[in-house]
């Protein structure tokens, strides 16, 4: 039964992502405002997708550490595809700092830059942390939630990685707090994973730490997944 529902969920998400994706052309030529709200419209029907076919339940604690408007500086586990969807839904403005090579993905790229993520060329050095904090204060300043993952990469549940300091420069740049989000969507829906499983996923949102020096807000981040990471219910 899991490989005829992640068989199915794979094959509607595609021509979901297909049909919106060329259903985007009017708003990328006549109507770039509405580039949010409709990225958001499918994110929420993937994601709506993916808990009713693969029968997954998303249970969110720690809500009320999130803003209801206004900056913010979120810094989740990356673990899943799952994780750069779901903030889609659970703030108003969202930004993601993305990888500048997926705004050559066709379809897909153009909306990205239209709906104000932060694309950051990550090969390029010095000139991407400058290219970051310039990003930053663009999406501040447009009242935009920022997610950045710092582990840099999708990782596996349990897996450690030494986090990339992009965050600490944002968040003494902003002088604004980070709120540190632990997750265990890879789970059910793994890095490059065809298969999917179904259970109970969860995402944790601690609160607030920093802003401080480099290396104690890395490590305070760290500490607040560790925390977040003890309300999950292990699997049967």
């Amino acid at each position: 039964m899991s490989v005829f529902r992640s068989v199915l969920f794979n094959v509607l998400a595609f021509l979901l992502t297909l049909l919106m994706g060329v259903g985007a052309f009017p708003i990328r030529w006549f109507a770039h405002r509405l580039a949010l709200p409709y990225a958001k419209l499918w994110s929420r029907l993937v994601l709506a997708l993916f808990r009713s076919i693969c029968g997954v339940k998303v249970e969110i604690t720690g809500l009320e550490h999130l803003p209801t408007h206004g900056p913010a500086l979120i810094a989740s586990q990356h673990q899943s595809a799952f994780d750069t969807l779901v903030w889609m839904l659970l703030l108003p403005r969202p930004c993601y700092v993305m990888k500048g090579e997926l705004r050559r993905i066709p379809l897909l790229g153009p909306m990205l830059v239209l709906t104000g993520m932060m694309p950051i060329e990550r090969a390029a050095g010095a000139k991407a942390m400058r290219m970051l904090l310039q990003e930053t204060d663009k999406a501040l300043k447009a009242d935009r939630q920022i997610i950045i993952f710092p582990e840099g990469t999708r990782t596996a549940p349990g897996e450690h990685v030494a986090l990339k300091p992009g965050i600490a420069a944002m968040a003494n740049h902003a002088k604004l707090p980070v709120i540190p989000v632990a997750t265990n969507s890879g789970l059910f829906w793994g890095r490059n994973a065809f298969f999917k499983r179904s259970g109970v996923l969860h995402i944790a949102i601690g609160p607030a730490v920093g802003p401080a020096k480099r290396a104690a807000l890395l490590a305070d981040i760290e500490a607040g997944w560790r925390e977040q990471e003890k309300t999950f219910q292990p699997l049967a």
